[in-house]
């Protein structure tokens, strides 16, 4: 059963669409950007993004540039699948899930939204 995303909810999604191509934030930079506070609430939105990959919430990633999770996964087959659509992407993680090169850490996303 689908449901209608909160505005929250659509206020998250807008804002990940205007993380580019080979970059990535974390859910606390999601968060001030807007104007949240929580980190979790913004992982709990991306939890329920019903566009995915269309809306790449897969451009989350923890604070401590580990990869996070992906729909609500943080082991399995659907971090696999975030892992590889930010590989295409040119983003790279380690063995252990960390981002290998922290120059892919968007650092505009705050002018994109309101832009």
């Amino acid at each position: 059963m689908s449901r209608v995303p909160t505005e929250f909810e659509q206020r998250v999604y807008e804002l990940v669409q205007c993380i580019p191509v080979g970059e990535v934030v974390t859910y606390a930079m999601l968060a001030e950007a807007l104007g949240c506070g929580s980190a979790q609430a913004v992982g709990q939105a991306l939890k329920r993004n019903p566009f995915a990959p269309q809306v790449p919430c897969h451009r989350v990633i923890c604070t401590d540039l580990s990869i996070g999770g992906y729909v609500g996964e943080t082991q399995g087959a659907k971090l696999e699948q975030k892992r590889c659509l930010l590989q295409k992407e040119g983003v790279e993680f380690d063995r252990e899930g960390r981002l290998l090169d922290e120059q892919r850490v968007c650092t505009k996303l705050e002018a994109l939204r309101r832009a």
